[in-house]
């Protein structure tokens, strides 16, 4: 009898064992696939990038690959800081949200309420804004935005810069991109909150989450581990043009690490900043005027792939690309930032979030 105890727990013990040997090796193999995936990409002695991965909760991977700085030959850190252009829109949609939830504007407001004399005004609200379905032409693509790009401007003069161009279509007709929108909601910020936008989120956004390595950007202020920015002309790499960053301004002028974005999405998902209920709209698929599906909802793009949905932003700014994705039904979040804009890390970030969901 004590011999077959003695077997049975032997046996228990040992299929523990293998069940946990098996888990660890199956871990390692996909994170030796991902290695490999990112190591193809970005090589050892060229422009870098720095990925996180987490699910459930936990980071399972952070790594760096290539250099932060060329010139000086530094290894690119896990903790790197780049600039994240477009995915700053995530951050202004939930400012706005937030004073929403202080009673401070409501998503129906029109722009006339904050800008009584822009044009069209009376017919544009900020849910139009976050939603790219205003009708306002991107500012990007207006005459004349190289020779104020390495000026500093304030948000009005560089409102003024775009406001009475034609629109592209009448609000709510259409789903198109606008940077210009979401200048409109930094300016919106500022006037409710009577806060400079990079103060209100530095404030009550950064501090609050404790994300310490996240910064409105700046030329001129030392920031530690700032990742060097890089493009190519004629095939070589030049450093990054520069522009001031009161253009990009609440559209695309946030610094941050992996790290700390990882931390932007978890306080998002725990509601750490907003309601549950709040949170629900910014992660809403709205439609245009005519029912159709736009894959946008406030600061993020809202797309379905082999029935498993995703929240997902890109960012592209002068010497820098970016990109998270988040898959909400497994807890899987994925962030690439890279230091030149001539490697993408879109496609290769939607590839591992779609690895690890499917291990």
């Amino acid at each position: 009898m004590k011999n077959t105890f003695f077997l049975k727990c032997l046996l228990t013990v040992t299929s523990i064992f293998f069940l946990n040997y098996q888990s660890i090796c199956h871990a390692q193999n996909i994170q030796s696939n991902i290695d490999s995936l990112l190591q193809k990409q970005y090589r050892p002695h060229e422009t870098g990038a720095s990925f996180l991965i987490a699910k459930k909760g936990k980071i399972i991977y952070k790594k760096a690959f290539g250099l932060s700085n060329l010139e000086l030959n530094v290894p690119m850190e896990p903790d790197n800081v780049f600039e994240i252009g477009s995915i700053t829109k995530q951050f202004t949609a939930i400012a706005i949200l937030m004073l929403m939830e202080e009673g401070k504007l409501n998503l129906e407001d029109t722009i006339t309420k904050f800008i009584p004399d822009y044009p069209h005004g009376n017919k544009i609200t900020i849910h139009h804004l976050l939603t790219h379905t205003s009708g306002i032409k991107d500012f990007t693509s207006v005459d004349g935005l190289n020779e104020i790009s390495k000026k500093d401007m304030t948000p009005t003069a560089l409102i003024n810069f775009f406001k009475n161009e034609p629109m592209d279509f009448l609000p709510g007709q259409q789903y198109k991109y606008s940077n210009s929108g979401y200048i409109l909601l930094g300016y919106i910020i500022e006037t409710v909150s009577a806060e400079s936008y990079a103060h209100f989120i530095e404030q009550h956004i950064f501090k609050k989450l404790q994300l310490k390595n996240t910064y409105y950007a700046s030329h001129k202020k030392i920031i530690n581990n700032r990742a060097s920015g890089y493009q190519k002309k004629d095939g070589k790499y030049i450093n990054n043009t520069y522009i001031s960053f009161s253009l990009p301004y609440s559209a695309g002028s946030i610094m941050s690490t992996v790290t700390d974005m990882y931390k932007w999405n978890q306080a998002i998902k725990d509601n750490l900043l907003i309601s549950k209920q709040t949170t629900k709209k910014a992660f809403t698929n709205y439609t245009l005027n005519n029912g159709t599906h736009i894959d946008y909802g406030y600061g993020w793009h809202i797309k379905t792939k082999n029935n498993v949905q995703r929240y997902e932003h890109g960012g592209s700014i002068f010497g820098y690309k970016s990109m998270g994705v988040y898959l909400p039904a497994q807890d899987i979040y994925v962030i690439g930032l890279t230091n030149c804009n001539c490697n993408s890390p879109t496609q290769i970030t939607k590839e591992i979030a779609q690895l690890v969901a499917e291990n």
